[in-house]
């Protein structure tokens, strides 16, 4: 796990600000650094190592390659890359002997298989997560591509006359002459979400690569040179074609193609040269993965979880009773309010950007804690969105096979009226009236996240309205929840839930994976019937019974809590946070600034305070605020 930054056709003092670049995410990769320049193009590549694969300098970066033509800066873990280095080794038309290569990294794999196979066949034949900037030294093209699911990050665009990428947008916001505009039109989707989706960022020009594309561009870099983006895999399709071909097996046999296909993908991904442990949270998701990963090895897997005192809110006691169960060396801690308190003014600089998922608080805890014991954990996430886990899932359906008989063409104008007229005066209604102008299941479940009519008018300048990405057209995988699975797939789970975990454990240079995410489990798991994912109200039936396989039934059939805490009770009760709240969203200040309307945002706090009325926007805008009171910070530098 790496971070990488660029800088081409940059007019001013490149290697001093490469630095700055490499500076600000240093947290990505602490152990070592590393600069490529090449003064002809003008292009710069910077790296910053966490080594976890050949720990030795033989892996360093930015590397070439053998041939010399290629240069690479490259973030993420190749898990196949033994095999792919067996394979090019074994093939006599390629010519290759083991002392072409000068150590055993996964990077210099990836580096020879492009220079052998070329990028996309080689983008084909690897699994793994990854951020990758390749140049071709002899053909002056630049290449930037970034793993199917989305996993690590990659932000490129202009500043100024300057093509510039980086693993994290800081690195971006540094570079001296900076002066992007905040992006006002995405406030609207920021307030709606909690994060900007892919390829938006909160920066005009500024962009993130959708996952499974590849970019390219050719020197000399400036605002003539033609950006191409091309797809390599995608989900839409994978998900299309696995419901037009399904599996064919028994439940049964479904089970143990799941339980085949995990193992092979948890065996590659604790491949590493330093120690590896996982996150446990007791749910079915984290379960599974450590069950799995304890049956491979000899040895006690190391498992990590965090607690709290309110009962409420812990799953500490199950985790521990499960990790006995299983056989691992467990590691928990007890939090306290105090400690996820201390973590809020952290935020903003971990993310770069407005992202208010309040549980990055706990998962950047449990990230620390495990940080002091293993340097790469493994994640249980992914198996609500691919195994139909979400409750909602069920309600959403239902709702739509009543709201079809009515003709969408009488819906919508009627929502819009009982939606937007004055007459409406109860808030429940405004917002419900909402679901009345879906448009599809995916829409009516986009739709019924609305807590509030008026989300759209928390922003001043933005397009007055909620703005919705691309919706999953009416019937597209012939199965509703595959439908909604899928748009979760492609903007919640890539841009949240995965952007959560990057940020806070790269926070404390923890490295983490997802086996979930193995491109085999994602590509087997569209193929599923609907049957084999939900019992009645009960979903991940596929993956449930793999688990108990491994685990008793009984401890693991309850209510799943998560890393949850109570954010709301304590903006209401904890008279520090209070006043840290009510400094952030101070009218006077709102109205200086410029981008929020003051009286919506008093409106939501009132009802908050006054009122006990949660709504997850109040720390949409809370962390709006920390993050624009930070950028204010490095703007006047």
């Amino acid at each position: 796990m790496c971070g990488i930054v660029g800088l081409c056709n940059y007019k001013q003092d490149v290697k001093k600000n490469i630095e700055s670049m490499k500076k600000r995410m240093f947290h990505r990769g602490p152990d070592s650094d590393g600069s490529y320049f090449d003064e002809n193009v003008p292009l710069a590549f910077g790296h910053q190592r966490l080594a976890i694969v050949d720990i030795t300098p033989s892996g360093a970066q930015p590397m070439f390659s053998h041939n010399g033509r290629y240069v690479i800066a490259f973030n993420g873990e190749i898990y196949n890359h033994r095999q792919l280095r067996e394979e090019m080794l074994a093939d006599e038309k390629l010519n290759m002997a083991s002392t072409d290569f000068k150590g055993t990294s996964d990077t210099e794999t990836l580096l020879e298989a492009f220079s052998a196979y070329g990028f996309k066949e080689t983008l084909s034949k690897i699994k793994g997560m990854f951020a990758i900037a390749l140049y071709d030294r002899e053909e002056k093209v630049l290449y930037l591509t970034r793993d199917r699911i989305g996993e690590k990050p990659l932000y490129y665009g202009r500043v100024n006359d300057a093509f510039v990428f980086a693993s994290d947008l800081g690195s971006i916001s540094v570079i001296d002459g900076f002066d992007n505009k905040i992006r006002t039109d995405m406030l609207d989707l920021y307030f709606y979400n909690g994060y900007i989706p892919a390829p938006y960022c909160i920066y005009e020009d500024i962009y993130k690569l959708i996952p499974g594309t590849l970019l390219s561009i050719k020197a000399p870099f400036d605002k003539d040179s033609k950006i191409e983006v091309e797809t390599y895999w995608d989900m839409k399709d994978v998900a299309l074609k696995g419901q037009q071909n399904k599996f064919s097996g028994s439940f049964e046999e479904a089970v143990d193609e799941l339980e085949r296909l995990m193992k092979e993908s948890i065996r590659g991904q604790m491949m590493a040269d330093v120690p590896v442990g996982a996150f446990l949270s007791a749910g079915i998701d984290s379960s599974a993965t450590v069950a799995l990963m304890q049956s491979l090895n000899s040895k006690k897997v190391r498992s990590f979880t965090i607690g709290m005192e309110d009962p409420k809110y812990n799953e500490a006691v199950f985790a521990k009773e499960i990790a006995r169960h299983i056989g691992t060396d467990h590691t928990e801690l007890y939090i306290t309010e105090q400690d996820a308190k201390d973590v809020i003014p952290k935020i903003s600089h971990m993310f770069a950007e407005p992202f208010a998922d309040s549980s990055q608080i706990p998962t950047y805890l449990v990230s620390k804690m495990t940080r002091d014991h293993v340097t790469v954990s493994l994640s249980g996430d992914g198996g609500d969105e691919l195994f139909c886990g979400y409750t909602s899932y069920l309600s959403v359906e239902r709702i739509w096979n009543k709201m079809r008989k009515i003709p969408y063409f009488i819906r919508k104008p009627v929502g819009a009226v009982i939606q937007h007229t004055p007459l409406t005066r109860k808030e429940v209604i405004r917002s419900k009236s909402a679901l009345l102008q879906a448009a599809s299941p995916t829409d009516l479940y986009y739709k019924s996240m609305i807590t509030d009519a008026n989300i759209g008018k928390i922003a001043l300048n933005s397009d007055k309205n909620i703005v919705s990405p691309d919706m999953i057209p009416d019937n597209y995988t012939g199965e509703v929840k595959h439908d909604i699975m899928l748009m979760n797939m492609l903007m919640y789970h890539p841009d949240d839930i995965l952007v959560k975990v990057d940020r806070t454990a790269m926070a404390v240079s923890l490295e983490t994976r997802v086996p979930m995410l193995d491109k085999d489990v994602v590509e087997f798991a569209w193929t599923l019937p609907i049957e084999y994912l939900k019992d009645g109200t009960t979903g991940k039936r596929v993956l449930r019974e793999m688990l108990y396989r491994y685990v008793p039934r009984e401890m693991l059939d309850r209510p799943k809590k998560g890393f949850s805490i109570p954010v709301d009770k304590w903006l209401r009760e904890d008279k520090e946070l209070r006043a840290w709240a009510e400094e952030l969203i101070n009218p006077d200040l709102i109205e200086a600034q410029g981008f929020l309307n003051k009286s919506e945002v008093w409106r939501i706090w009132t009802d908050l305070i006054e009122r006990k009325i949660w709504r997850p926007q109040i720390w949409y805008i809370l962390m709006f605020q920390q993050w624009l009171k930070e950028e204010a910070v490095w703007r006047n530098k």
